[in-house]
């Protein structure tokens, strides 16, 4: 195998997951990342690993639900109404895409990477060469509402004909799991696949190990450009200077979209904003939980209790509004009686640009226009649960392998509602 010099835009969990395997198959790393690598998406989200969500968020009744919430700022799905040529050609597709037939379609492809890449997690922690924290404990569905219960019991159905294992709870049995934090729920489904991990650890520990094998960074360094000739990149043009490269991989996540223009390549990705509020007193929470009604995910992380939730559709930026993360911290107190949210944890909430792709399924491949480019964004919700996989698919690909699974559902080049 010919080692190559690869340029890895971005330094999330998919960039950085995109290094650590490059350079174990013997290849020449830099990743480049616009900031210091110490916050964004990769930092603020749940930690789930989760072969439990198989349904894309191109679905059917999300369109409804989302014209239904799209005004209000405390709603779990929040829209501003705003005129983007980019964004609407992003609706459109994603209304294509919202058919029961793209459900059928993607829950099992969806299925094979996360639990793929779950593997792959496990190997790292089992490896001894990078400390993290992963727990797999599963994940609770808790429902308050017979209509909340009954949405997910479709889910579960699904699931089980996939061969994942998922128990009902009563509330009596929820509480036997975690007799130290009381829920107000009716009930919970039960994923025994899922399991969750602290981010903060895990990125800054692998940067480090990188780092020691001989991984070089370009931090708080823009990307302005890129030199080309005919279908293929010569080099990656920035603010700090030009780096040659025999390939490169953009893993920008939100700003994927803006980057590949001059490349000739329109991808539509929006940015998503998911916002996380801490809880650093003792909670007693156990389990991981998404608390349905609410659609807030609870993680027990090591050292604080995290309450992350909400979908936010209003371009780039880390503008925070109140009112959602007011809705976060009435959720935890509503679903868990005995936890009191401090105006502090509230005053230190953070947010991250999730990349939304218009039917819910991530790009990782070539794509026609550029040769020697592959692509790794458009995770959505799933970019923390699906970052090893996508690594591991993307140096396979940059080394001539044969790819561990399917690549053709995330193709770059797929239709939408097709």
């Amino acid at each position: 195998m010919t080692q190559k010099k690869v340029i890895v835009l971005g330094g999330g969990i998919v960039g950085l997951s995109t290094a650590y395997y490059l350079q174990k198959e013997g290849h020449q790393v830099v990743v480049v990342d616009q900031g210091a690598m110490d916050g964004g998406a990769s930092h603020v989200n749940a930690g789930y690993l989760t072969p439990s969500h198989i349904v894309p968020m191109a679905a059917p009744g999300m369109v409804a639900k989302g014209f239904r919430w799209m005004f209000n700022a405390s709603s779990p799905f929040y829209m501003k109404p705003r005129w983007d040529k980019d964004l609407i050609s992003w609706g459109l597709k994603f209304m294509k895409s919202c058919t029961p037939e793209h459900v059928q379609r993607s829950m099992q492809a969806i299925l094979e990477i996360n639990l793929f890449s779950k593997q792959l997690y496990l190997e790292m922690q089992q490896s001894g060469t990078l400390d993290f924290h992963l727990e797999t404990k599963g994940l609770l569905m808790a429902y308050q509402t017979t209509h909340a219960e009954k949405e997910e019991a479709e889910v579960v159905a699904w699931a089980r004909g996939l061969g994942l294992t998922v128990k009902q709870l009563d509330l009596a049995a929820v509480s036997a799991m975690q007799p130290k934090a009381p829920m107000n729920i009716a009930g919970a489904y039960w994923y025994e696949s899922d399991a969750h991990s602290t981010p903060e650890i895990f990125m800054k520990n692998l940067h480090t190990e990188l780092q020691n094998q001989g991984v070089a960074f370009m931090l708080e360094t823009e990307v302005t450009g890129f030199q080309k000739t005919n279908k293929q990149i010569a080099a990656v043009v920035t603010n700090k200077g030009t780096i040659a490269a025999d390939e490169v991989v953009l893993a920008t996540g939100a700003w994927s979209e803006k980057l590949l223009k001059p490349l000739g390549i329109r991808l539509s990705i929006q940015a998503g904003k998911g916002y996380r509020l801490n809880v650093e007193t003792e909670t007693g929470i156990a389990l991981p939980s998404i608390l349905l009604e609410a659609k807030v995910a609870v993680t027990p992380m090591q050292g604080f209790t995290r309450f992350a939730g909400t979908m936010e559709i209003s371009g780039i930026n880390h503008r925070i509004l109140p009112q959602r993360v007011a809705a976060i911290a009435k959720a935890a107190q509503q679903y868990y009686p005995q936890i009191e949210v401090s105006k502090k944890a509230m005053e230190a909430v953070q947010c991250g640009l999730r990349p939304l792709s218009p039917d819910g399924l991530p790009f990782i491949g070539r794509h026609s226009a550029v040769i020697n480019l592959v692509l790794a964004t458009g995770h959505a919700m799933m970019g923390w649960s699906l970052g090893p996989a996508t690594g591991k698919l993307v140096t396979e690909l940059i080394s001539g392998q044969s790819p561990s699974i399917d690549l053709k559902p995330f193709a770059p080049e797929r239709g939408y509602g097709n």
